[in-house]
């Protein structure tokens, strides 16, 4: 309901350059003029100090708004008492000074008395709706504040000079017809829908706070050769912070000294504990679990994973889709011409000889007209959304994103290292003679210790894995082109293609079918020899995540279509593809020609998602409609997706498209409820049969509506 996102054509005139969206009312400012405040390195702008308070101080604001909506609801309590204490003297036959406290004062009569309940609610209580209003004036634009400020007041003085001066007033009028009640139950309204919306705001919007209490106080460096204890924020890059079992890391770094278990799951939405050990990265933010750190710092202030991650999701929160650039449009001329309608309404009653009933027009008009639900309907979707993505660890940079996930009917991934998991493994191992499969391991992984050939450190890792014990090597040699041999235990081992062993004089004929099986599935098959004889096979392949062929059925089911993009052969790109489920396969493809491959598709009058690890796939991934960078938990910045997965794990591509459809939806009906509501309540309004009292109390249902719809998406079911 705090909607200060309507504005006059004049502002208009502001080069989108020099404006800026408030982040507390999403009313548009212009940046010379604006309150600002500084956060992680950023500059934000406000309409108002009442925004810049809520902002800066969000506790203490909401606090405040508390007293003034327990002082609007006893003051609108008092008046239901003194109503009902009236009505009941006036069935017992007694008068109403003579019911009253004070019947030695004549004068306390019982406009006296609603003026004396009514003051403080109105200036009080409403105190927010004139300081909002005045904002709006000195900004040369009409928002809620205005309306209500207007209509309230206009009720309030009318009631004033009704007790006080009825001689002024242009009708004759009795001092029944005040309409004190009618001010004080609006701004009683209006401030309880307002503090129960930031409560449901307040709720849902918990991503960035979450984030932001992750940051430590203190930290422990090295300085001068001693422990120094210092606030966090004053470490230097380069710098030796010691972390403690059960400390949040205080900034970004590199492990120097110790080994442990690292909780990452609140930046990363992984539960798993990650291990370091000297070499390893950490995160600013997350947790140290078990062993002693020590690590070099690399990254500070604004520049840690932490604050780049705080500074997408609030860019994000505070952006706007074109859906709401297009109500913004509407509403610019609509409230103005709402102000027309009001005024029209009051002297047309008033020309027709009803006076009090125009006054009534008016107010419910502007009243009913608040656009309120119209300013939140796209903050309060985007709030909710994007918490939820962050709170899986999934980051999406803007509300152009979301409109584009709409539209989306393709989605590319990058083979290496997105489908795969980037490095070469042991995927066959086949006994051919007297060896066993652990004893031919052994054997191959022997001949490989220290070989810095990809194949060669994945059989290695293989054996490593099913914790063999490897004999020593001696006569190592490595033949070009063919592979490579060795002396172990007294005997000679050979490890390699079909031209080694064709070298050697060994047969390989009975390997021959299993090992054109083992390679039409893209796997890289070598035989292994023992002793002069053929030993076996051992086959090594880059594996796929095991989430990978889920993760592409859920996007079929979804209505769209998957693409791979590989620099394989074809045949091998082809057996993963097959085993993934992926019918549209592109290989053979050189790293500087995937962005040409997302074009053509894009002339094709597709809405494409590329999906990479954001680093060799950049290009693509900044040509795509949506590029979708996995894996990039440690380096945010350099990232050019539109979404950002800060987990290794392909189902998130889904679940990111959903909460964008998702989010996007919750956006539509808000904005289609709250159009609706104006548009059959103004009439209504104009016509006298819309009591203020009861349009203030529907303006405040439909922003809690809009409000709590947008709630409802953290309880969408979007896992795959």
């Amino acid at each position: 309901m705090h909607d200060h996102s309507l504005h006059q054509a004049a502002d208009q005139a502001i080069p989108a350059g020099e404006r800026a969206r408030d982040p507390i009312c999403g009313m548009m400012v212009a940046k010379a003029t604006a309150l600002t405040s500084e956060r992680a390195g950023r500059t934000f702008y406000f309409c108002s100090p009442a925004c810049k308070q809520i902002f800066e101080d969000p506790e203490r604001e909401l606090k405040s708004m508390r007293t003034r909506v327990a002082l609007a609801l006893t003051g609108v309590l008092a008046l239901a008492v003194l109503r009902a204490g009236a009505f009941l003297a006036l069935a017992a036959g007694a008068t109403i000074v003579s019911w009253a406290p004070i019947p030695a004062l004549p004068w306390f009569t019982w406009g006296v008395w609603l003026f004396i309940l009514v003051t403080p609610v109105q200036f009080i209580g409403g105190w927010s709706f004139y300081k909002g209003a005045w904002a709006a004036l000195r900004s040369w634009s009409i928002n809620m504040d205005l309306l209500i400020a207007l209509g309230t007041t206009v009720a309030y003085f009318y009631s004033v000079a009704v007790v006080f001066a009825p001689d002024i007033l242009p009708v004759k009028v009795e001092e029944r017809d005040v309409y004190f009640e009618v001010s004080a139950v609006i701004i009683a309204f209006v401030l309880l829908g307002r503090y129960m919306e930031e409560i449901i705001k307040k709720r849902s919007s918990a991503a960035v706070r979450k984030l932001m209490d992750l940051r430590p106080a203190i930290a422990h460096v090295i300085r001068d050769g001693k422990e120094e204890e210092i606030p966090a924020e004053a470490i230097m890059a380069g710098e030796i912070v010691v972390l403690r079992p059960g400390e949040r890391i205080p900034t970004d770094g590199e492990v120097i000294e110790g080994s442990s278990a690292v909780d990452e799951s609140m930046l990363t939405g992984e539960s798993m504990p990650v291990s370091k050990e000297p070499g390893a990265g950490v995160i600013g933010g997350s947790l140290n679990k078990s062993g002693m750190l020590r690590f070099k710092a690399t990254r500070v202030g604004k520049d840690t994973a932490l604050s780049q991650i705080i500074r997408l999701v609030e860019e994000a929160q505070s952006s706007t889709a074109q859906v709401q650039r297009i109500a913004d449009e509407v509403t610019r001329y609509f409230v103005p011409a709402v102000v027309i309608v009001a005024f029209l309404a009051f002297f047309g009653w008033w020309i027709a000889g009803n006076f009090p009933q125009g006054l009534l027009a008016f107010i419910a008009v502007l009243i009913i007209s608040c656009p309120c639900a119209l300013g939140v309907a796209t903050p309060a979707a985007l709030m909710v959304g994007v918490g939820r993505g962050a709170d899986a660890g999934i980051l999406i940079r803007g509300a152009e994103v979301l409109e584009r996930a709409r539209k989306l009917n393709v989605v590319v991934f990058d083979k290496t290292g997105t489908l795969t998991k980037g490095e070469p493994n042991v995927t066959d191992v086949v006994p051919l003679g007297s060896l066993d499969e652990a004893g031919l391991l052994r054997l191959a992984a022997a001949v490989e210790v220290g070989s810095e050939h990809p194949l060669g450190e994945a059989i290695v890792r293989g054996a490593t894995m099913r914790n063999l014990e490897l004999p020593a090597v001696t006569s190592f040699e490595g033949i070009a082109g063919h592979g490579i041999s060795g002396m172990a235990e007294g005997r000679k081992i050979l490890l390699g293609n079909r031209r080694l062993f064709a070298r050697e004089g060994i047969d390989v004929a009975p390997a021959e079918q299993t090992m054109a099986a083992l390679e039409q599935g893209g796997k890289t098959a070598m035989l292994v020899g023992f002793d002069g004889a053929l030993a076996g096979i051992v086959a090594v392949a880059d594996t796929l995540k095991p989430e990978a062929k889920e993760a592409v059925a859920a996007l079929r089911s979804e209505g769209i279509d998957v693409i791979m993009l590989s620099g394989d052969n074809k045949r091998t790109a082809e057996a993963i593809g097959r085993e993934l489920g992926i019918d549209h396969i592109i290989a053979e493809v050189l790293p500087g020609d995937k962005a040409a491959m997302i074009r053509d598709l894009q002339t094709k009058g597709n809405i494409v998602a590329m999906v990479g690890d954001g680093v060799n796939d950049a290009p693509a991934l900044a040509t795509a409609d949506i590029g979708i960078a996995i894996g990039s938990g440690s380096d945010v910045a350099k990232e050019t997706g539109g979404i950002i997965l800060m987990r290794d794990d392909v189902r998130q591509v889904v679940y990111a498209i959903r909460l964008s459809r998702a989010t996007l939806r919750k956006i539509k009906q808000n904005l289609f409820w709250a159009f609706i509501y104006n548009s059959i309540g103004i009439p209504i309004a104009a016509l006298g049969f819309l009591n203020p009292i009861i349009a203030a109390a529907a303006m405040a249902l439909s922003s809690l509506s809009v409000v709590a719809n947008s709630a409802l998406l953290k309880r969408a079911r979007l896992d795959v």
